[in-house]
């Protein structure tokens, strides 16, 4: 009650800002957050990216529509930080039957000079009120990034974000053991002894714990940092650091994309920093949304992102890393678009299912898999691959059966079969 009253004195929008690095688990923390019955707020979300094509903010889009939400595409603390007072002042005009505004910045952002921002400018000075900086850890990898040597003059972002936090969310921690949690508690602390550290599995936190804590100290950063409020101070990211992204209208075959990520993650996991996407997959009507962090690949069918019958269908993939090759990058997820199938129903083909069998088609594009076969002795199968990797014409004399470098195709729903190229039957 003394905070509402408080509020309605001011007329201030609270405002929190949530960063972590890349992969940290940012989106998904916001995801529960709007999502949380609890506190019965509606907030205004800036969402900032660091790529050109937008995908955490599609994904946001469908899960709170009632939402405001401004896109901000670029690195919210240097080449877009003066979008952000716009974004502030068009928001304050909207914010009337709002409780707050969520900043979701870009993993790779320094959060000084946004936080800053709430203190240079008048306008937003007397309109917002700066309630606290969360930041996202990933338990698993934070250790990596926190000791990562940079070039001279090269400031660590994951080091400021941490040093920076009012809350640390220590995310992840189901990957790692206890003896690890205790490792990265230990560094974190050396960083920000001040801050409250909130351990967690998939961003799961009640919101109570992270909004409206009322926790950022303006002298408390003045001590740490003196040249906080210096708005002509510059710095300097990592330029070895990018990000590619790739977006058509169409389709994608979405084993044939997992099978080339696996191979990405055997030979670049450490470099890759972030991928991420949403992607319209042929024969499926729900979305497939997907994100990886170095070695770490979660991706599925999510039946809250739908798609609408007047929705054009297209896909939106975004990586982030190290030295990272622009050119193949975009070849290989193009390569993953669907064309068209070199064999139609009732064709005679022989399938891949640990030796080759003989059997016909009987589906295209189930369940994602470009063919659905039956094979000769009754059984059924998914060809998930139109290339003679996986489903050739039948030979006259039966070549030897050659197994496959990556296999994550066969990481089927069903799980657990001793078969798993099978496919289930249909009811």
């Amino acid at each position: 009650m003394e905070r509402s009253a408080k509020r309605q004195r001011t007329q201030q929008v609270p405002v929190t800002i949530l960063t972590g690095f890349l992969g940290s688990g940012k989106t998904t923390l916001l995801n529960h957050i709007l999502s949380c019955p609890d506190h019965g707020m509606r907030f205004a979300i800036i969402e900032n990216e660091f790529g050109e094509v937008g995908v955490d903010e599609k994904v946001i889009k469908e899960t709170s529509e009632e939402q405001i939400i401004e896109v901000m595409n670029g690195c919210i603390c240097c080449t877009v930080r003066g979008d952000l007072s716009a974004a502030l002042k068009r928001l304050r005009a909207k914010t009337s039957g709002f409780d707050g505004v969520i900043i979701e910045t870009t993993g790779l952002a320094d959060p000084a000079p946004v936080a800053q921002t709430f203190f240079v400018d008048d306008d937003i000075r007397s309109a917002y009120n700066l309630d606290g900086i969360i930041t996202v850890v990933d338990a698993k990898h934070v250790l990596d990034h926190l000791h990562e040597e940079k070039p001279e003059g090269v400031e660590n972002e994951c080091v400021e974000q941490v040093a920076f936090a009012d809350r640390i969310l220590l995310n992840k921690c189901d990957l790692v053991n206890d003896e690890k949690i205790e490792e990265v508690q230990t560094a974190l602390r050396g960083i920000n002894a001040n801050a409250e550290i909130i351990k967690s599995q998939h961003s799961e936190v009640h919101p109570s714990k992270l909004i409206n804590i009322d926790a950022f100290s303006l002298h408390k950063v003045l001590e740490m940092d003196p040249e906080f409020l210096n708005t002509d101070g510059e710095h300097q990211h990592d330029l070895s650091v990018s990000s590619t992204s790739v977006r058509f209208q169409g389709e994608l075959n979405h084993q044939q994309l997992r099978m080339w990520i696996s191979e990405l993650m055997q030979n670049q996991a450490k470099d890759l920093f972030r991928y991420k996407g949403v992607l319209a997959v042929k024969g499926m009507p729900d979305k497939f949304v997907f994100q990886g962090v170095h070695m770490l690949f979660n991706g599925r069918f999510d039946p809250r992102f739908r798609w609408k019958s007047n929705e054009n269908r297209e896909c939106r993939i975004v990586f982030i890393g190290r030295n990272l090759d622009k050119t193949a990058l975009e070849q290989g997820v193009m390569a993953c678009k669907v064309g068209p199938l070199r064999f139609a129903v009732g064709d005679s083909v022989e399938a891949n299912c640990g030796e080759w069998l003989q059997g016909k088609v009987i589906a295209l594009w189930d369940e994602g898999n470009p063919y659905r076969i039956r094979l000769n002795d009754g059984e059924e199968c998914w060809g998930p691959v139109d290339d003679d990797t996986f489903v050739r014409k039948p030979l006259k004399s039966s070549a030897p059966w050659q197994p496959t470098q990556h296999q994550p195709w066969w990481e089927q729903p069903q799980g657990g079969s001793s078969q798993p190229w099978r496919a289930r039957r249909s009811r």
